[in-house]
């Protein structure tokens, strides 16, 4: 038996016994849990002191807030969004759409204010919670044209919805049912299509824009055998300008690249050997994947896998568990969130050259998920 099929023995077994859904059932030390925030709002930013280009913005998951991140000095300022904000997506007016298990916060990163939050249409019971499997938003996207956001938000113990909300009225003006726990989201480079990736189904749901017409597309490198409980599941993706393939890596093995016309899954070899979360492509094309850390006993520790188009990859080593990652527009440095959805979470960022691979830690909110880059 190969070091890949005793993994996914052992893995197998130990989701035999795991009730809870997600990376793994084990990965929350305690349910779901109402909390408040441990940061400090500042109060708005003057108009001398406007957010500069290349400042971070990080969605605080275990907190109520984001937080703005100079790279070099660490936090400079955070706002109130609502409990437990996970993705977020910043469009070219300076708008950053924020998903919260409450609804969409939107904020405006140049005055560091808010402009208030969008309920979801989708009703969860009971108060919003803090955690991994809580109701509420995940992953989330801006049409190219900055019209509409496209939220995945996570129905526990059923099937997820995307919502799809106007960005001029600011309300939500069409729902359809995806895949369920939808990780991430991701639109196409022409806007006609987007893709919710549906963490407990094993799949990919491909809505058209215009009609909200849905489809289910596997994706399963390595079946779906584990159920609810295994770890070998789809988490983020990435849509490849070139063809519109979905890049969607598992487990430092295996790239499934998904072509959304035909629903066919091709797989690559990929080479950190560890569990992977958050997937982006640089602005030359380079694939940036983050590796949170071994899940099972011959896993590698936490890594950042970086795959140029032709294939190629270079790892380089993290310290510690890490979650999601954003790139700098000249596709020099990453930036990769210390927060994870499982334990062993921190409250920072690792920068990395891209070139070099040298690497530097930065504080940054409360558990930061979701990253971007602001311009």
């Amino acid at each position: 038996m190969n070091a890949a099929a005793a993994r996914r023995a052992l893995l197998s077994a130990v989701a035999v016994g795991l009730l809870a859904t997600g990376c793994a059932g084990a990965g929350e030390s305690a349910p779901d849990r109402p909390r408040t925030a441990s940061v400090t709002p500042t109060a708005p930013t003057p108009a001398s002191a406007a957010t500069l280009a290349g400042t971070l913005l990080v969605a605080d998951f275990d907190a109520d807030t984001v937080t703005f991140v100079d790279p070099a000095r660490g936090p400079v300022g955070s706002v109130r969004v609502g409990t437990a904000p996970y993705g977020l997506a910043v469009g070219a007016d300076g708008r950053a759409w924020v998903a919260t298990a409450e609804g969409v916060a939107v904020v405006d990163t140049r005055t560091r204010t808010s402009l208030g939050r969008i309920p979801y249409e989708t009703k969860a019971d009971g108060p919003a919670t803090m955690g991994e499997y809580r109701a509420g938003g995940m992953g989330i996207a801006l049409s190219p044209d900055g019209s509409r956001v496209y939220v995945g938000v996570n129905v526990p113990d059923e099937k997820g919805v995307l919502e799809v909300i106007d960005t001029a009225s600011r309300k939500v003006v069409d729902t359809v049912g995806v895949g369920r726990r939808p990780f991430d989201v991701d639109v196409s480079a022409d806007g006609s299509e987007v893709y919710a990736t549906g963490h407990d189904s094993y799949d990919v749901t491909a809505v058209r824009a215009d009609t909200l017409r849905a489809r289910r597309l596997e994706v399963a490198p390595y079946g779906t055998e584990g159920g609810l409980g295994s770890w070998l599941k789809p988490h983020y993706a990435a849509v490849r300008p070139a063809d519109g393939k979905l890049l969607l890596p598992f487990e430092g093995e295996r790239l499934a690249v998904l072509d959304p016309r035909t629903g066919r899954v091709t797989v690559e070899p990929m080479t950190a050997n560890t569990h992977q979360h958050g997937t982006t492509l640089a602005p030359d094309g380079t694939l940036i994947v983050v590796g949170t850390g071994p899940i099972g006993g011959d896993d590698e520790e936490a890594s950042l896998t970086i795959r140029k188009p032709d294939g190629s990859e270079r790892v380089v080593p993290l310290d510690g568990a890490h979650e999601d990652v954003a790139v700098s527009r000249d596709s020099r440095t990453a930036y990769v969130t210390g927060g994870f959805t499982r334990e062993g979470s921190w409250d920072g960022i690792t920068v990395v050259d891209l070139e070099s691979g040298t690497k530097r830690k930065v504080a940054a909110g409360v558990r930061p998920l979701g990253v971007a880059v602001l311009g």
